[in-house]
């Protein structure tokens, strides 16, 4: 995907990101609510990832030479199954059966459910220790390019042991490693910085060992250059590598964005379209300006 020229790489990056909201929102819709918000914010990095640096098979979700991504934030499930559906690995019209009783698609990922999930999550602070396992795992099969990247949280960095294991990955010299934090500024009992404050990023991750960036979490360009950058220096030994995301709750649906931060979303049935309107609104908008560019 990366023979493209950039221009052409970021115009379907953010097509990518598009589709994987308005995925967000149909599954919130088939449920009346869920982590809606983070899935949002996030989908322009999942966009980036997924479409644009993954080497993937859709139809072989466990083909042996395939990029892992491991969800260590189980609740953000739903911005994944909408980049599965992106990619082509589950079918669209499964995304309305979020959350459903025998659906494949349960709130929190799992590996045994989903097609394309690496990892059960749910409990946080265990995806980048499992995460620095895969990687080590494929260097001893001899696997020198498959990366593995971990998409992890800020609130997430309250946990000891994730911690542990940033030791572990630079202790091990898994270069192949590559850690997304999202940057979004809240969990569940409220400001991350007032729950624990976890400034400087950057400086903590580079004095553990890691090659450290940090970009709009939200700017499909940024993120490229920066995933670019990661994948480039990436081998099977070397320094992990960590892209520090800050993100906005509820991005591409003003309506959210300004609404006070919730955990947990429940959004009234008269407001689904209202958000899907604004979505598609603000996209289109967005394309127009720069085309006048």
């Amino acid at each position: 995907m990366r023979d493209r020229g950039l221009d052409v790489r970021i115009k379907s990056a953010r097509e990518s990101a598009y589709h994987i909201r308005m995925g967000v929102l149909e599954q919130g819709e088939a449920q009346g609510e869920g982590y809606v918000g983070q899935a949002l914010g996030a989908a322009d990095l999942l966009a980036v990832a997924y479409t644009d640096q993954m080497r993937l098979d859709p139809a072989d979700p466990q083909w042996e030479d395939r990029d892992r991504f491991l969800l260590s934030i189980g609740h953000y499930a739903l911005a994944v199954y909408s980049a599965l559906a992106e990619v082509g690995t589950i079918p669209r019209e499964e995304l309305t059966t979020y959350a459903a009783d025998g659906s494949r698609l349960p709130m929190s990922g799992m590996s045994t459910y989903t097609p394309g999930m690496e990892i059960s999550g749910g409990s946080l602070g265990h995806g980048l220790g499992v995460a620095v396992g895969t990687a080590l795992g494929l260097r001893h099969r001899g696997k020198d390019r498959p990366l593995v990247i971990n998409l992890l949280s800020d609130g997430e960095l309250d946990e000891g042991s994730t911690w542990e294991a940033a030791m572990s990955a630079n202790h091990f010299q898994v270069g192949n490693l590559i850690a997304v934090v999202d940057m979004n500024g809240m969990q569940a009992d409220g400001r991350t910085e007032d729950v624990l404050r976890n400034e400087p990023q950057t400086e903590r991750w580079e004095s553990f060992g890691w090659h450290a960036q940090r970009v709009d979490g939200n700017d499909v360009a940024a993120l490229i250059r920066a995933f670019d950058a990661a994948a480039d220096q990436a081998s099977a030994t070397g320094r992990p590598h960590v892209i520090i995301a800050d993100t906005v709750l509820g991005k591409g649906v003003p309506m959210l964005e300004s609404r006070e931060k919730l955990h947990f979303m429940k959004i009234a049935e008269d407001e689904w379209p209202l958000c899907k309107d604004q979505l598609t609104t603000g996209h289109l908008s967005d394309e127009t300006q720069e085309d006048l560019r």
